[in-house]
Order: C-alpha cells, then sequence, then structure tokens
C-alpha cells in the first residue's frame, strides 16, 4: 500500500535509574550513584568495551518529529510539509509519549523515516510501551510479511537512513548522522549533543531538549530528501520544493521557536548560503 505521509521521527532518553536495584542490587538512593552502578554494569557485560545501556534501560524524554504529505507525480513523490514539533509538552509522562508515538502509527499508517530507528529508538520504544502497557497494533502487524514495520527492507513503511546508507550494514557502519551532514552541507549537530541530555534533564531543561531533538530531526528529513532525489524517487524540482518549504516554514515559525532560526543559521553556514539544487 502506498504511504500517504511521512513520519521523521526522533527520540532522546535518560538513563532509567528506577530499574537498577532490580538489576544490580541496592546501590544507594542517588540518581547519580544509580547511573554510576548501570554504566558499571554495562562495561563489565561488554569487557569494558561499552558503558551505554541497553535499549530497556533509557527513559524516553522527547519524541520529536516532522509530518508531509506525500503526493505521487507520475513516477516521483512529491512533499508537503504540514508540522514540526514535539509530542506531549515538557511535563508529559514517558508513558503518554510513547503512547502518542504508536497511537499516530495506528491512526495515520505513515511511512516511518529515522537515523539508526530500527538500531536505537524503535527497540527503545518497544521496551518502554512493554513497561507501560502501551498498545501497539499497527506497528507490530505483520499480517502482509514482507510489507510490514519490522520487516527490515521495508523502506516505504520503515526508512532507517542508517541502514540504507550502509547498505544495511555491509559498509561504514558506524557512519553518524553528524558525518553525513557534514559531507551535505547542512547543519548536523550544533550547540547540543546527545552526551548533554541527562544534565539538561537533570536542570530541568526538558524544553531545550524538545528544540535540540527537532533539529535532529530537520537533520533527518533533509537527508532523506537528497536519499531520494539520489535514488530518482523525487525530481530535482520536488526536492527543491521540498526544501522551499522548510525555509518557509522556519522563517514563519522562528520568532517564536529560536532553534529554528539557528538551524537556519547554522545551515546556511554549513552550505555557504546555498540551499537549493542547481
Amino acid at each position: 500500500m502506498q504511504r500517504q505521509s511521512l513520519f521523521v521521527f526522533d527520540i532522546e532518553t535518560v538513563p532509567d535509574t528506577d530499574a537498577v536495584p532490580n538489576l544490580v542490587g541496592e546501590v544507594g538512593g542517588s540518581v547519580e550513584q544509580r547511573r554510576e552502578a548501570l554504566e558499571a554494569y554495562h562495561l563489565d557485560a561488554t569487557n569494558g568495551q561499552n558503558a551505554f545501556p541497553r535499549q530497556p534501560f533509557h527513559r524516553v524524554v522527547a519524541i520529536s518529529y516532522l509530518v508531509a504529505e506525500i503526493e505521487q507525480d507520475g513516477v516521483f513523490e512529491t512533499y508537503f510539509l504540514k508540522d514540526l514539533r514535539s509530542g506531549g509538552d515538557v511535563k508529559s509522562s514517558e508513558r503518554d509519549l510513547v503512547a502518542g508515538f504508536y497511537q499516530w502509527v495506528d491512526k495515520k499508517h505513515p511511512r516511518l523515516v529515522s537515523y539508526n530507528g530500527r538500531g536505537f529508538d524503535l527497540p527503545v520504544l518497544r521496551h518502554r510501551a512493554m513497561v507501560h502497557g502501551v498498545t501497539a497494533h499497527a506497528y507490530h502487524d505483520t499480517s502482509n510479511k514482507w510489507d510490514n514495520y519490522t520487516s527490515r527492507y521495508a523502506q516505504d513503511l520503515h526508512c532507517d537512513l542508517l541502514e540504507a546508507l550502509t547498505d544495511f550494514g555491509a559498509a561504514s557502519r558506524g557512519l553518524k548522522l553528524n558525518e553525513v551532514c557534514a559531507v551535505l552541507g547542512f547543519p548536523g549537530k550544533f550547540g547540543v549533543d546527545g552526551s548533554q541530555v541527562a544534565p539538561m534533564f537533570d536542570e530541568g531543561r526538558v524544553g531545550e531538549i524538545r528544540d535540540y531533538c527537532e533539529t535532529d530531526v530537520l537533520n533527518t528529513y533533509l537527508v532523506y530528501l537528497r536519499y531520494q532525489l539520489t535514488r530518482a524517487k523525487i525530481s530535482r524540482d520536488g526536492y527543491n520544493r521540498a526544501v522551499a518549504d522548510i525555509i518557509s516554514f522556519i522563517e514563519a515559525e522562528q520568532t517564536a521557536r529560536p532553534h529554528l532560526g539557528a538551524f537556519l543559521e547554522a545551515w546556511g553556514a554549513a552550505s555557504g548560503n546555498r540551499f537549493l539544487l542547481d
């Protein structure tokens, strides 16, 4: 079935310290003590190679997304940007964020677009749905064996750009979104990176986390547009039209949402103010 909309998404997380006593025993009551114990556990489990918590031990604090309508224009697709925002608000519970994500999938059956969504974002969301007893029917519907959200190669349902750009792990396995953006003249990371999310959360700066997450979504969408152009899924004119859509959206929103204006400024610096393709 041809998808009618794009849903480009990204999540931000902090370690789930509530689960630490169940994992390693009581280690003290402070968040910092539990985070240290969680890192120690993962270092031990990976023979000192990686302290990053496995997917079940992440608490979702932001889900940001861009929605665009898909229209078929002959052999090409055309994308019309409709919204860019973060789910819920700064006081939303993790359950509400996770439930909202899966409710959107149930309602719209969109084409999901992510960067490393199959390796991180979606496994985290699945585990957290299990934690909170959230139902995710459409996402887990495998009545069509090959055409479903969990099928690795079904790019019409979920295009994980990390997988797509590395030939599904055959090349450049550690390729980062920031690296792809640097080559293509997109902003990539600026101002904040993922390592700062937990300290920002501790300081109550959830709004800033959401803003940062939205800029990652914009980067992901820009890379997706260039990928679709390379695949001849959109025309050059269609690409430029979609990019102009982004610029118009930012210009309309940047007074109320300064992080979008900062993104546009960083994009100009990265591209030499050449936003469209000749």
